[in-house]
């Protein structure tokens, strides 16, 4: 769009890239290793990702920190800890950040948490080996190790 001041069409300057990052973070938090990634797709050259990156984490708008730990809370109950940690370091969290953040599952018990989330997914033991082996490939998926799974299924074949 352009407006005529005196004659002269005016140019719209595109968005500055740090203008950029902080509306991408205002959508959701990213983590650092993320945006490096996602901006160098767009183009941008490494050292200006840097710089503008340390700005906005100078301004508190990014945080490697809150970022870990919201993922936590989003994964947690859904996912066993060990997924969540190999999520965490997918996404370039550094490792002191992320055990930071995962201390917080430190109080959950993993037992008791897989079978909620049983529980919630299925709700009745399985009646077959196609449907047991279902639910196992379900827990596994989740994160959750062979063992508790197939503590789950048993607590659940002996109680439910």
């Amino acid at each position: 769009m352009t407006h005529e001041t005196e004659g002269a069409p005016k140019k719209i300057e595109p968005p500055s890239l740090k203008a950029t990052v902080i509306s991408m973070l205002a959508r959701r938090d990213y983590g650092r290793a993320e945006l490096v990634q996602r901006l160098s797709r767009r183009g941008v050259a490494a050292d200006e990702i840097e710089s503008v990156l340390d700005e906005v984490t100078a301004l508190g708008f990014l945080s490697d920190a809150r970022y870990a730990e919201s993922l936590v809370r989003q994964k947690q109950g859904r996912y066993a800890k060990r997924a969540i940690a190999h999520t965490l370091k997918e996404r370039g969290v550094d490792r002191d950040t992320a055990e930071a953040a995962l201390s917080t599952l430190e109080t959950t018990d993993e037992m008791d948490e897989a079978l909620a989330l049983w529980r919630k997914r299925f709700g009745a033991p399985p009646q077959d080996e196609r449907e047991r082996n279902r639910q196992l490939r379900f827990l596994l998926s989740r994160g959750y190790s062979t063992t508790v799974a197939f503590k789950v299924l048993k607590i659940v074949r002996t109680k439910e």
